[in-house]
C-alpha cells in the first residue's frame, strides 16, 4: 500500500515566507530555510516553495534560497515560480530541488511539461494548478476555472479537462489548489479535488484550506488525494506535523512515521 504524504507549503515573496487568505492580505511568517528545516525535523514528508509573485513580476527563482535549503533538509521539495524555460528548470533542479512546479507557464505554454518530463523525468514535473469555483451553469465542464498569476488571470479553461492534457503532455504529479477555500482554513475543496483524482493517473495533492485534523483526513478518504498539502495549520504553531501525521495513522491512513532528529548534546 502507497503511503500518503504531508507536504509543506511555504509561499515566499521577497526571501519571506507569507501567508494569505484566498492569495490576499498576506502576513510575514519567517525565514524560509529556517523554517524549512524546522519542518524538515519535525516530520514533514515533503516541503514545497513558492515564489507567490515572481511570474507576475517576470522575475527568475531564487536560486540561491534553493542552495540554501538543500544544504539544510533531508527530505524531497519542490520549487515553483519564476521558471520559464526548460534551462530554468534545469538550473532549479541543480540548485538541489528534487521537482519544479510548473503552473503559469504550463498554462500558457503546455510544451514545457513534455520538454521536462524528457529531460528530466515526468516525476521530476508537478503541475501547479490554480482553480476557482466557476458554477455549475458555467461554459466549464466541470464547473472549475483554471487561473495563474497567482490568482489573478482567470483562463476560462476546465480545471478537469486541463489536469487531464497536462498528464498526457509529461505532469508527473499535480498539486491542486483551491483559490475559494485557500486560507480559510475551513476544509479543502473535496469536490473537484475527488474530480481530478480518479481521473488521472499520477498523484494528486490536495491544497488550500486545511484548518484541523480532520480535513487532512478528509482529504485522503473523500477527495481520493495522494497527499495533504498544509500550511495555516503548521505556520499559526496550532498543530505540528509529527501530530498531523499521528492523526493519520490512528484513522487507518497509511503513513510514514514522523522523524525527528535530536539536536545535538
Amino acid at each position: 500500500m502507497l503511503l500518503k504524504r504531508l507536504i509543506v507549503c511555504l509561499d515566499v515573496r521577497d526571501r519571506r515566507v507569507t501567508k494569505g487568505v484566498r492569495f490576499l492580505d498576506n502576513r510575514d511568517i519567517g525565514d524560509p530555510v529556517e523554517l524549512a528545516e524546522k519542518y524538515c525535523r519535525d516530520g514533514a514528508d515533503e516541503l514545497v516553495f513558492y515564489d507567490i509573485t515572481a511570474s507576475a513580476e517576470h522575475r527568475p527563482t531564487d536560486l540561491e534560497m534553493v542552495r540554501q535549503v538543500a544544504r539544510k533538509v533531508f527530505i524531497p521539495f519542490s520549487v515553483g515560480g519564476g521558471v520559464r524555460s526548460s534551462s530554468d528548470m534545469r538550473q532549479v533542479l541543480l540548485a538541489g530541488a528534487d521537482k519544479v512546479s510548473l503552473n503559469s507557464l504550463a498554462v500558457l505554454h503546455p510544451e514545457i511539461l513534455r520538454e521536462g518530463a524528457k529531460a528530466f523525468g515526468r516525476q521530476c514535473v508537478v503541475l501547479g494548478m490554480d482553480v476557482r469555483f466557476a458554477g455549475v451553469s458555467s461554459s466549464l465542464p466541470s464547473g472549475y476555472e483554471v487561473v495563474i498569476e497567482g490568482g489573478r488571470r482567470g483562463m476560462d479553461l476546465d480545471a478537469l479537462e486541463w489536469a487531464k492534457k497536462a498528464v498526457e503532455l509529461g505532469a508527473g504529479e499535480i498539486c491542486l489548489n483551491a483559490i475559494d477555500t485557500d486560507g480559510v482554513r475551513g476544509g479543502y475543496e473535496l469536490n473537484i479535488t475527488r474530480m481530478i483524482s480518479e481521473s488521472v493517473p499520477v498523484p494528486v495533492i490536495a491544497s488550500g484550506g486545511a484548518g484541523k485534523l480532520s480535513h487532512v483526513k478528509d482529504a485522503f478518504l473523500e477527495g481520493g488525494a495522494d497527499a495533504a498539502l498544509v500550511a495555516s495549520m503548521v505556520h499559526s504553531g496550532e498543530f505540528s506535523c509529527g501530530e498531523i501525521k499521528r492523526y493519520m495513522m490512528e484513522h487507518h491512513i497509511p503513513a510514514r512515521r514522523a522523524f525527528v532528529r535530536k539536536e545535538s548534546q
